[in-house]
């Protein structure tokens, strides 16, 4: 079974910066989608932002827009959310996820089409 783990999370200030990364066990097809989401407790998880694995389309929540992005090491099957200018708000744990490989684009926020999941990862940004 695929495993993802989540790394980079920490404690920062506000309007900095923290980069995340997910390892992934295992080679992804061109069709997934690889999506952060983050969630607080007692809260439904949130998206932040998703990639095809074939780096062909991104798409981000509007809270993460300007401030977030998403990218991939293909070698190293690792993703990235890098996130600067951080805000209070944007405190949670962060996951990682890799969808089905038949999940449509348009399904991308969608937690319920990943069916992998990482541990998770807290950011914690102070004022």
């Amino acid at each position: 079974q695929v495993q993802l783990a989540e790394s980079g999370g920490g404690l920062v200030q506000a309007g900095g910066s923290l980069r995340l990364s997910c390892v992934v066990s295992e080679r992804s097809s061109p069709r997934h989608i690889m999506g952060w989401f983050r969630q607080i407790p007692g809260k439904e998880r949130q998206f932040v932002a998703g990639m095809r694995w074939s780096a062909g389309s991104i798409t981000y929540a509007d809270s993460a827009k300007g401030r977030f992005t998403i990218s991939k090491d293909s070698a190293k099957n690792t993703v990235y959310l890098q996130m600067t200018n951080l805000k209070p708000e944007d405190t949670a744990v962060y996951f990682c996820a890799r969808s089905r490989a038949s999940t449509i684009w348009s399904e991308a926020a969608n937690p319920a089409r990943y069916d992998d999941w990482g541990q998770g990862t807290q950011v914690t940004v102070s004022t």
